[in-house]
């Protein structure tokens, strides 16, 4: 099985894709305007205590106020409390927790409005990012995550990742970590380090201790609603996450985010080098891997599964909803049952993978076709539970009820990813209404003449759907070469399939999109002096 980890960076951020045998299981899009991260540590301000939640509304400079419930205070908030203020008071001068304090532990049945009050100052931390309406909820129980472990101060205790199962190996890691973690220090030992050496062990260890002393040299000068300390990008904390041995390749099309990875990847897995590849290709790095395609036939409401049947998801405040639909599938099977189960088995598949691929969190509700058989309920349910055993994710999967009704609920820190598939007519604008599409190559002829001509522009890039990129590439003496006979200039003609039949991009020698309102100026002054003529 081959996992392949695919960066393409547009002006709005970076798209990431991750495919296993080329099939996109993976897809976020890390958005350069979002100040906000699940792991950020800022110095927020009490804004507003709400006896009746048990919770408060923190200010951490967000156009809504972050929500700290009293259960996510965390049992070391006292310590945690004591030494904000004194490193602020510039009573404690180093980082290291060797010589603290501890100053007992948080009453886990106790009332918020007896703990913090209006105008208080408290280091928090993100544990779900701002969602619909919502502002960002925080935790104060502080984490460092690194590549093998996560650093939790104001604790003792060393803890193994439930997915390690080997009890010798469990002991092993423990009796490592316990001698060189730092005093006041806990520890969570994660799934990837299993069979590790204690010198990756320390490394990781060594470099989330140096971002523990960036937070604190930072917490000193640092003012209300300041970033103490930022997380990982997403594509950096996706190769800590996910890179192991099964990863074959990473590809960016962007030479500084190239350069970003190569530093990371030195730091984190120098023996990884090897997988980081730069794409030059002419055609655009998600084109080459039939990424596109895969987006716009996989985040639309319909979406066909592999070997019959199509699922319909629909997606609400409360909750997602997908319904399984077996189409006209016909198969071999001689009975119903068998029928519903073969449907039933190859969407359970899709709908995990869909869960996976699209970030959806919260309550999913799945509605399979009705199985009168308690034992085809179960092999469908333990379907879904394997595939989702990969999930990064966690989640919870109850019994399909007689009513054939799965019910999952997945952990949910980020806004659901999605995607428009559907395509607005670029003519007529969605009122059904438009000229001869023929009329586009007029268009982009005159919007050619004029970048070409009247701007004295050189060097530029058309891009158009498939359909049109072969009408002016095609042929004994192509078009785009009548173009170059006329103008003395070569005009690249590139296919995308993220374009409607009757759209297209002119980019310059850069990749930036031309604006071309002077074209469109250009078409109407002709068309103007036609009317003059006929007038």
């Amino acid at each position: 099985m081959s996992n392949e980890l695919i960066i393409n960076s547009t002006q709005d951020g970076e798209r990431i894709a991750l495919l296993q045998d080329k099939r996109l299981i993976e897809y976020h899009f890390d958005r350069n305007d979002t100040a906000y991260s699940v792991g950020d540590i800022f110095l927020g301000t009490v804004k507003k205590v709400m006896p009746g939640l048990n919770a408060a509304f923190i200010d951490i400079g967000y156009q809504k106020d972050a929500f700290l419930h009293y259960g996510d205070l965390g049992e070391n908030y006292p310590s945690l409390t004591k030494w904000v203020k004194g490193v602020q008071s510039q009573k404690i001068t180093v980082g290291p927790l060797k010589t603290f304090q501890f100053d007992g532990t948080l009453d886990k049945v106790g009332k918020i409005d007896n703990t913090l009050k209006k105008g208080q100052q408290m280091l928090v931390q993100i544990v779900k990012e701002p969602i619909s309406t919502k502002g960002p909820r925080l935790s104060t129980d502080i984490s460092m995550a690194g590549r093998y472990l996560v650093l939790v101060p104001f604790s003792n205790t060393i803890s193994v990742s439930k997915k390690i199962v080997s009890k010798s190996e469990r002991e092993r890691l423990k009796r490592l970590i316990a001698s060189i973690k730092p005093d006041n220090f806990g520890v969570i030992i994660r799934t990837v380090a299993e069979g590790r050496e204690v010198a990756e062990l320390d490394k990781d260890m060594q470099n989330m201790v140096e971002k523990w002393d960036k937070l604190f040299q930072t917490l000193r000068t640092a003012k209300p609603n300041d970033k103490v300390l930022g997380e990982l990008g997403r594509t950096s904390s996706m190769l800590r996450d996910m890179l192991n041995e099964s990863f074959d390749a990473i590809t960016v099309d962007a030479a500084p985010m190239y350069e970003e990875m190569r530093s990371y990847l030195q730091q984190i897995a120098p023996d990884k080098l090897g997988l980081l590849k730069l794409h030059t290709g002419k055609v655009k790095v998600f084109e080459s891997q039939g990424i596109e395609k895969q987006l716009k036939t996989l985040f639309g409401k319909t979406v066909t599964v592999p070997g019959g049947g199509y699922l319909v998801i629909e997606h609400t405040e409360a909750l997602h909803v997908i319904d399984v639909n077996s189409g006209n599938k016909s198969n071999q099977e001689g009975d119903q049952e068998a029928t519903a189960l073969h449907v039933n088995l190859a969407a359970a598949r899709e709908v995990a993978r869909q869960l996976r691929l699209r970030d959806m969190g919260g309550i999913i509700v799945v509605d399979f076709i009705d199985m009168k058989s308690a034992e085809s309920r179960k092999k469908v349910e333990d379907a879904v539970r394997d595939i989702m055993k990969h999930d990064k994710a966690r989640f919870t999967i109850l019994p399909i009820t007689k009513f054939g009704l799965l019910q999952i609920t997945r952990q949910r820190v980020r806004p659901v990813e999605n995607i428009v598939t559907g395509e607005v007519c670029p003519t007529c604008g969605g009122t059904g209404k438009i000229s001869a599409s023929i009329l586009v190559t007029d268009e982009i002829e005159n919007s050619i003449e004029d970048l070409l001509i009247t701007q004295n522009q050189s060097g530029i890039t058309l891009n158009v759907h498939p359909f049109l990129h072969a009408y002016y590439t095609k042929g004994l003496v192509s078009r785009q070469m009548k173009w170059y006979l006329k103008y003395y200039k070569w005009v690249k003609v590139m296919k995308d399939t993220s374009l409607g039949l009757t759209d297209y991009r002119i980019e310059d020698e850069q990749g930036e999109e031309i604006e071309l309102h002077s074209a469109a100026a250009a078409m109407s002054r002709l068309q103007d002096r036609e009317i003059e003529i006929i007038d």
